[in-house]
């Protein structure tokens, strides 16, 4: 026979829990101040709370960061795992609402948000105007077991096993540049040719470098004159003619004041995938826009 809890003995802070776990993954109580948007003392009164409540230091502090003690590396495990239970415990209750009325959160690079994304909202806005849509335009990958957004779309296959993903298209990036500035270049017959170039890059230029390479693409470091963590960015900065840019081609030869650098050379190929909860198939909201974006998206 299952015996019964004394709940009145339960004592124990959830959100000082939370403060705990964001403060440990975030590395600071100001970091994790901005995570949680609340004010860094409230947040630190939270964390000293909790150690005061379990008589543990969880933290030794140095300068602004702070570490886990042994202490800590041990309790944070047992709070990510209540973490995410309460995370599926949300996601489960939010799903059963059958109304089309409500928010759908979508998460996609900068790129994808300012340029694919608005003719399909345009017609998802048409199509169902009771729902609002939320997007957040971020080049690194919303956590979607923990409700950073509802839906996302990648350029990975996610290995989460509560996650559904649904394989869009095989996409493919290409070099483009203004004609005036290709033009200065002179003709660029093959990859080789585009040593002579100014590159626009990501911030991650080795890793960049690295796949170019791979490709057969011969340029260094000292190719790269401009760098920047926003692809959109990248892309008003190529259309200056200030270099080239690599970006989706489905981008590209939509924009008339943009040229291929090399017509005929082999692209940097990669997939697009629409990604959500698996809880996405009770909620008739979620699924609308899943299915209206997994559509115009292809």
């Amino acid at each position: 026979m299952h015996k019964r809890m004394d709940w009145r003995a339960v004592k124990f802070d959830w959100n000082r829990a939370r403060a705990f776990l964001i403060t440990a993954e975030e590395g600071s109580l100001s970091a994790a101040a901005r995570a949680l948007g609340m004010a860094q003392p409230t947040l630190g009164r939270q964390v000293d709370a909790l150690e005061q409540e379990l008589g543990v230091v969880l933290f030794e502090r140095f300068g602004r960061g702070l570490q886990l003690t042994p202490a800590g590396h041990e309790l944070v495990a047992h709070v990510r795992e209540m973490s995410d239970a309460a995370s599926r415990f949300s996601m489960s209750a939010y799903a059963q609402n059958e109304a089309m009325d409500g928010n759908v959160t979508i998460s996609a690079s900068d790129l994808y948000a300012g340029t694919l994304l608005p003719p399909i909202l345009q017609e998802l806005r048409q199509a169902e105007p009771r729902i609002t849509i939320e997007i957040i335009s971020d080049n690194f990958a919303a956590d979607l077991m923990r409700r950073e957004a509802d839906i996302a779309i990648r350029n990975f296959r996610p290995t989460e096993p509560d996650l559904v993903a649904r394989r869009l298209r095989e996409a493919a990036a290409r070099f483009y540049g203004t004609p005036d500035y290709l033009a200065s270049l002179g003709r660029l017959r093959g990859p080789a040719d585009l040593a002579k170039a100014d590159i626009i890059g990501p911030q991650e230029t080795e890793t960049f470098l690295g796949a170019l390479n791979q490709l057969g693409i011969g340029v260094s470091k000292a190719n790269v004159r401009l760098s920047c963590s926003s692809y959109m960015a990248m892309w008003a900065m190529a259309k200056l003619g200030l270099g080239l840019a690599m970006i989706d081609e489905r981008v590209g030869d939509a924009d008339p004041a943009m040229a291929r650098a090399i017509e005929d050379h082999a692209a940097f190929a990669f997939p697009v995938w629409l990604v959500a909860h698996r809880e996405i198939h009770r909620s008739r909201r979620l699924h609308f826009v899943f299915d209206f974006l997994a559509e115009r998206l292809r």
